[in-house]
């Protein structure tokens, strides 16, 4: 009677001695492998708590402001690097959101509070985001809708490129007709009616001449002027199809009554195109062909011929006295 007693507090406790092990191993596992469930719900909780930054940012900008957008890019699907520099594959992505959101965004690459606001939508779970849907087809490095898009006779635009985002800006024409010339793209045509209503109270009368220009347009103008000209001479002062920026949507070539309405060297000297020259990139613009650089455009002095950049790139390029193309060769991307 008293060995079976004995016999079985012995038993007992090796039964708990047993459990006691196992549930301490199995402890031990958990701490040391979590589940997938548990990393994808630690993931989604880091990402959904995420601060994305206020200011600003565009091609070449660097830092931890940077890194959190790309961070954030990176979540959603995109192939981007958090290298924490505004590069070209970040702009890529930006761009392809951009035009994911139809009229709702203005497509220009760059990062700023509306697309702060899309992203942390998505992060929010109420965002519907597919990366690649944007751009219909590959198009390459080249970014065509890129506010600082570099286009020249080394940089060209595809010839099936027409710009979603025309408009008519609200400016003066010294014509009336209704032509494709009128047209520029969005993010442009509101700046461009900015500096216009800006010039007025100054007492100053500018003129928009030509804006938007298709590939086809382009090769008509370029082969009727080479006929006329040379091909070396209007190399100097009209581009190849491909390589105008006109193509872009993104440049206006404007004038005064004071050179009725011309597009010549005079223009720089009047007063509207003096006041240009001063004041244009406060609008996020910038005279394309500067006096002094055609070695490095390739082209002609053109104080008549306007290009958006946005009011970042537009001020330094203007305080600087250089190129677009001086500019972005400077960045680091």
């Amino acid at each position: 009677m008293h060995a079976n007693i004995r016999n079985l507090f012995f038993l007992t406790i090796l039964l708990c001695f047993l459990t006691a092990c196992e549930e301490t191993d199995l402890a031990n596992k958990s701490k040391q492998a979590p589940t997938v469930e548990s990393n994808s719900m630690q993931k989604n909780e880091e990402v959904g708590n995420m601060t994305l930054p206020d200011a600003p940012l565009q091609k070449g900008d660097q830092g931890d402001d940077v890194k959190a957008v790309q961070q954030v890019l990176k979540d959603i699907g995109y192939s981007v690097i958090e290298s924490g520099i505004f590069d070209q594959e970040t702009i890529w992505a930006i761009t392809d959101i951009q035009l994911q959101q139809g009229d709702s965004l203005q497509f220009t690459g760059l990062y700023d509070k509306e697309m702060k606001a899309v992203l942390e939508k998505w992060l929010e779970k109420n965002g519907d985001i597919h990366p690649g849907d944007g751009f219909k087809e590959e198009n390459g490095e080249f970014n065509p809708y890129e506010i600082l898009a570099l286009v020249n006779k080394k940089h060209m635009l595809p010839e099936d490129f027409v710009p979603e985002d025309l408009v008519v800006p609200d400016v003066l024409f010294p014509f009336t007709e209704d032509l494709p010339k009128k047209m520029m793209r969005k993010p442009a045509a509101d700046a461009l009616e900015k500096l216009f209503v800006a010039a007025e109270k100054k007492g100053l009368n500018l003129f928009a001449q030509s804006g938007y220009r298709s590939y086809e347009r382009q090769e008509e103008l370029y082969t009727a002027y080479v006929e006329r000209d040379g091909e070396e001479a209007a190399n100097k002062y009209s581009a190849r199809p491909g390589q105008s920026e006109h193509q872009s949507g993104l440049a206006m070539d404007v004038t005064s009554p004071d050179v009725n309405f011309l597009l010549n060297e005079a223009f720089g000297e009047t007063a509207e195109g003096q006041w240009l020259k001063e004041h244009c990139h406060e609008f996020g613009f910038i005279i394309r062909y500067p006096k002094g650089k055609e070695s490095i455009t390739e082209y002609q002095f053109e104080p008549w011929h306007l290009r958006y950049v946005g009011e970042k790139a537009a001020k330094e390029i203007m305080e600087k006295e250089i190129t677009l193309e001086e500019y972005l060769e400077g960045l680091s991307y």
